[in-house]
């Protein structure tokens, strides 16, 4: 991420006193990312992202919480196709191609074992 981005979101946290406060975790995650990709000093990195050098360590640790107990993805939605599985259609099935260019469909997994414990 571009450091200047970066800045410009934490800037918007920062109160009428100058603190920042109350950051929220996408930010404080890209954070961490950029952190992690830093290659300078822990001052410079500060610099960058317009923070004081001595806050860097509480914002990065709350950041590696986040991240260890596993950041709840909240855009996240689950699809469902109804009605897939018995639609009839080119992806139901397991193809299984055989001698001289036959091809064989098992509509389920049981069906083809079975069919390959009796040729075998």
């Amino acid at each position: 991420m571009d450091l200047e981005i970066l800045k410009k979101k934490i800037s918007s946290y920062r109160s009428d006193g100058g603190l920042v406060r109350g950051v929220s975790d996408e930010v404080l995650l890209q954070m961490l990312e950029a952190w992690e990709q830093w290659v300078g000093s822990a001052k410079d990195f500060a610099r960058a992202i317009g923070l004081n050098r001595k806050s860097i360590p509480k914002l990065i640790g709350k950041a590696k919480k986040l991240k260890r107990e596993g950041f709840p993805g909240g855009d996240f939605k689950e699809i469902r196709v109804e009605g897939a599985a018995n639609s009839g259609g080119p992806c139901t099935g397991i193809e299984m191609s055989w001698d001289h260019g036959k091809i064989i469909r098992f509509p389920q997994v049981e069906q083809l074992i079975e069919f390959l414990k009796k040729v075998a």
